[in-house]
């Protein structure tokens, strides 16, 4: 078993005096849970670092709707002369007997936008204006019919909890490491369905994701202490780096330690660099009108994603936004589909605002938006208006970052049950995104635990998207 790294620092009392110290510096972050320690080459063994080949994004924005979308209802049309029609619905959720529902219309108005014409939703008037740069996937599907395992299954490339496997954002922190030593290489933005979704796994607390919460305050007690002046506060990082240089030295068999120490030392450097990331006060008002902020319905999720830019812009790798998150997530339509209209009212112009503005800062070359869920909802209902969930086929889109836009790449069958053209398990989603950020999927694997894991067991990139 590994040394204890907070025994270790409390040890004797040079380590008291650090504790102590890094408290003061802190104002109380340092309980914080953080990821993204970057790496340093030769300091940390177990770290992948560098691309495997020239990357065509820098960053990934990650926009993951909890509960389940409904495919039928927002990019993929079908034709309501199926409405009434019986067909099977076999092995949904814990039900595995034989059974037929009806299928039911879909009550939402398709219009084609852009030079592509692709038919978008009327519930998605915003993106469907930037459709042009956007590439629809039709086609995924995954093996998980319920919420919490698809969302392991969606958020970690694994099925099941036999082994503690790190999400997605993880494998990449992991990586790459942080292009940025005072901001954090992966981070959470808005409330997940699951703590599956934030976890370093068996890449160690390092990797996790740094939740930013909503609201004013996304990093409680970043802040630090009032009454002190910049020349005293930079007194104490000479100090604390002096300080840092002796524990290192006489630490350094101690990989873990050294681990806990980046990151008190990040969460120091945060202090200097995330007030002004999160701050969006000086954001231009014809900015913010982009993502709906100040709108009663937009406001909170137009934040988040500005945000989002922010921290893209000052080279957070990336950066996973959950919308709706908690019990099985909001966009869980079981009872009524009308329920997805303030769902999709709500994330609608804050999305196009965000292309629209990376496009129009020149960072959408260098920064992928990808839109998914964990998966989609049946042509059928379970004797409601509503939809059940539907892992056999559904939709993610993909923008930006080297992707070609203004196009529609594979297809559902004709009600939208099943992926029967071009289907794309999840992990091929992974790995597109892994290739766009220079990393070659195959070689995705790390050595714990007395077995080799990978990321992408059986995933390949989706070439026909790729510019």
């Amino acid at each position: 078993m590994s040394p204890d790294p907070r025994n270790a620092c409390g040890r004797g009392e040079a380590g008291s005096s650090r504790r102590e110290f890094l408290h003061r510096m802190g104002g109380g972050f340092l309980g914080l849970a953080l990821g993204g320690v970057w790496a340093e080459a030769g300091e940390l063994g177990d770290v992948a670092t560098g691309s495997h080949h020239r990357p065509r994004a820098r960053s990934v924005i990650f926009l993951f709707m909890c509960g389940g979308v409904s495919h039928i209802d927002t990019f993929d049309p079908k034709d309501n002369r199926w409405a009434g029609t019986l067909i099977d619905a076999i092995g949904f959720g814990d039900n595995l007997a034989e059974m037929k529902r009806p299928v039911i219309p879909c009550l939402r108005t398709f219009t084609r936008h852009g030079k592509s014409g692709i038919p978008v939703s009327d519930w998605f008037p915003h993106v469907g204006s930037r459709i042009d740069d956007i590439a629809v996937v039709r086609s995924m599907w995954c093996h998980e019919g319920n919420h919490f395992p698809a969302v392991i299954e969606t958020t970690t490339g694994q099925r099941g909890r036999a082994f503690d496997h790190p999400t997605f954002g993880a494998w990449i922190s992991h990586a790459l490491g942080s292009a940025n030593r005072n901001l954090p290489t992966f981070v959470n933005l808005g409330r997940p369905s699951s703590p599956v979704q934030l976890t370093g796994g068996y890449l160690g607390a390092a990797h996790a994701a740094t939740p930013f919460q909503s609201g004013d305050v996304p990093i409680p007690n970043l802040l630090p202490p009032k009454g002190g002046t910049a020349a005293e506060r930079d007194r104490l990082m000479e100090r604390l780096e002096a300080m840092n240089r002796d524990f290192r030295e006489r630490h350094a068999a101690h990989t873990d330690i050294r681990a806990r120490a980046r990151a008190y030392e990040l969460a120091a450097s945060m202090q200097l660099s995330a007030p002004e990331t999160v701050d969006l006060s000086g954001e231009p008002e014809s900015v913010k009108a982009l993502y709906g902020v100040g709108e009663k319905e937009t406001d909170e999720f137009g934040r988040q994603l500005l945000r989002a830019r922010r921290l893209a812009e000052r080279g957070v790798r990336f950066i996973q936004v959950c919308h709706a998150g908690g019990g099985n997530g909001g966009w869980d339509a079981h009872g009524d589909m009308k329920s997805h209209g303030p769902l999709c009212r709500a994330t609608d112009k804050p999305i196009a605002g965000l292309l629209a503005d990376l496009k129009q800062r020149g960072m959408l070359d260098e920064t992928l938006v990808v839109w998914t869920s964990e998966f989609g909802r049946t042509p059928w209902s379970q004797n409601t208006t509503g939809r059940d969930h539907n892992p056999k086929g559904y939709t993610s889109w993909l923008a930006g970052g080297g992707i070609r836009g203004g196009i529609v790449h594979g297809a559902t069958d004709d009600v939208g049950y099943k992926a029967v053209e071009s289907p794309h398990y999840y992990s091929d989603l992974h790995a597109t995104i892994l290739h766009q950020l220079g990393l070659d999927p195959r070689k995705m694997e790390v050595r714990t635990l007395g077995r080799t894991f990978k990321l992408v067991e059986d995933g390949d990139p989706i070439r026909p998207i790729l510019a």
